[in-house]
């Protein structure tokens, strides 16, 4: 390790120290209706869109209503872009003459891409048009995006608002997403990203002659538009095969920065948004504290990890870190800083391939999706995983000083608590009962790409990243039948299976009467439950899938320091 690649990630990190309070006071404002600067230019669009879908945003929805728009309009658009690649072929801009789906490829991808996962079996520069490129892929990156910070903008005023039922309309909470933050912020990326070169046109892909004499096509079209979406949205599929570790996509070191720093952006911000809603700022600063240490922690893991390189490489005279399929231009810290912030995040874009990552160094980018993605996480689907996860701590405080345990004022009862450990039981179950079906299964070992502790954590990382909709991969899994189908299904659990209980729970605190503290009350902003906030998170997630992981990397790199491979 060195200290160039410690200041890269401290760098990092003060940017969105330094960007959390502006942004997300201007989120707040965003959703509370109220002015912002962006109001005189935006405000007619917005209440056009209004009148023209009949909406009446003063109306506002109780937690079953919420939650049913939600399903029935992901329903609407899975169902869409599975029609759109079935029929690609026959669409207009599609220079590559790109064909049509398989129908359970064509399934797995609009699940993926409706559930904010962007897992990928294809390559999208050979199989995908223009058309669904943009219309159907970076669509599904903006609204899916737009409807996980609207459902937590939904919990953040269940669990702040006084005396009210309701959490607000999901069709005003969608368009202000979209409008006012999503579309801002990417059209300034999308620019930054051009000027650092990723093409944006809708020219056929151009043949070059390389240095060796050989011939070779490089990618053409709208990508700077859609790179930008799938970081700030922690979507996270790419425009290319290679992903962010493309030139294509991500030719720069600037723009490296660029995209890392556009992940946890708006998911550092929310933290803020939720202490102003809190009306006591010190409740989101506790939450952000709690995100950044695991985040250091992780990233000084994955960096160690990948800084010692392979044992087995050194015996053989060759020193250095492991940088096998890692970019040059990018080096050690860069891919390290990478991989943690993609996998704290739902992201799932990568500019390494994770599958070359030492066996510790992917453990912990394996243990960032089991804890639930709640490090900063994806957009709304970050904040609120972990607001789960503060019920659930508070419920253990509350039973450890022996009184009924409360947060902001209000009393945590047994329905809340068995909402959250609903949500909290959908990760384990769905990464871990698929991954031992497949373990043993000969349609799902007969596309495997490698055998033994490392075969097994391909598995276990594809399921791992499908119910936290992640959607990066260690690769070695083949497509077929099995995957695309099982995939489906878990990632639909995954996002769904949690957005349904923290809606439940919202709406059970929403109408809950404030008691007033006293000398009893847990401090829910102090050191002390920050501590017990990170220990909860551990204890559910890395305790969970400790089993597992040992079966996985921890077994492979025992093996690796006595010389195996696998």
């Amino acid at each position: 390790m060195s200290w160039t690649g410690w200041l890269q990630a401290g760098f990092v990190l003060l940017i969105i120290i330094l960007a959390t309070k502006p942004l997300g006071s201007y989120i707040a404002a965003v959703f509370a209706g109220e002015r912002n600067v962006l109001s005189k230019l935006l405000r007619p669009i917005e209440h056009g869109c209004y009148r023209l879908c009949r909406i009446d945003p003063q109306r506002e929805m109780l937690w079953q209503e919420y939650g049913g728009a939600v399903l029935i309009f992901s329903l609407v658009g899975c169902g869409y872009l599975f029609a759109l690649l079935l029929t690609q072929a026959y669409l207009p801009l599609n220079p590559q003459h790109a064909s049509n789906f398989a129908p359970d490829l064509a399934w797995n991808t609009a699940v993926s891409f409706t559930t904010n996962t962007n897992w990928q079996f294809y390559s999208g520069e050979t199989a995908m048009s223009q058309l669904s490129q943009m219309i159907g892929l970076a669509w599904h990156n903006f609204v899916s995006a737009a409807t996980g910070i609207a459902i937590a903008i939904a919990m953040i005023r269940g669990i702040t608002r006084r005396g009210i039922a309701t959490l607000g309309n999901f069709w005003v909470d969608l368009t202000r997403a979209l409008l006012y933050l999503l579309l801002p912020l990417s059209l300034i990326g999308a620019l930054a990203l051009c000027w650092q070169g990723v093409p944006q046109n809708f020219h056929r892909y151009t043949q070059i002659t390389t240095y060796e004499h050989g011939s070779q096509l490089l990618p053409q079209g709208p990508i700077a538009s859609q790179e930008i979406i799938k970081l700030l949205g922690t979507n996270g599929g790419g425009y290319v095969n290679a992903n962010s570790a493309s030139p294509s996509e991500n030719p720069t070191p600037l723009s490296n920065l660029i995209e890392m720093v556009s992940m946890f952006l708006i998911g550092a911000a929310l933290t803020y948004t939720y202490g102003r809603y809190a009306r006591d700022q010190r409740q989101g600063w506790a939450i952000f504290v709690a995100m950044a240490i695991l985040f250091v922690a992780g990233f000084a893991s994955v960096y160690a990890a990948e800084a010692a390189g392979n044992p087995i490489v050194h015996q053989l005279g060759v020193a250095g870190g492991n940088m096998e399929g890692k970019e040059v231009r990018f080096g050690l810290p860069g891919s390290a800083l990478f991989a943690t912030m993609t996998t704290d995040t739902s992201c799932g874009a990568v500019n390494a391939m994770h599958d070359s990552f030492t066996p510790l160094g992917g453990l912990v980018l394996l243990l960032n999706m089991q804890l639930g993605e709640v490090v900063f996480g994806g957009v709304g689907s970050g904040l609120y995983g972990i607001l789960l996860f503060v019920i659930l701590t508070v419920f253990i405080a509350g039973l450890m000083v022996g009184r009924t345990p409360e947060y902001l004022g209000k009393k945590i009862e047994r329905r809340e608590v068995q909402y959250a450990i609903l949500a909290a039981l959908v990760v384990p179950i769905f990464a871990l009962l698929p991954t031992a079906i497949a373990a043993v299964l000969p349609s799902a070992l007969n596309t495997l790409g490698n055998a033994g502790p490392h075969g097994f954590s391909e598995i276990l990382y594809a399921y791992s990243s499908g119910v936290n909709n992640n959607g990066s991969a260690f690769g070695g899994l083949g497509p077929n039948l099995w995957w695309n189908l099982s995939l489906s299904v878990v990632m639909l659990v995954g996002r769904f299976g949690i957005i349904v209980p923290a809606l439940a729970l919202a709406g059970s605190l929403a109408n809950k009467r404030v008691v007033p503290a006293s000398v009893g009350t847990f401090e829910t902003c102090s050191p002390i439950f920050v501590l017990l906030l990170i220990g909860v998170i551990l204890i559910v997630g890395a305790l969970t899938f400790f089993p597992a992981d040992a079966l996985g990397p921890i077994v492979e790199q025992l093996l690796m320091q006595k010389g195996t491979t696998w």
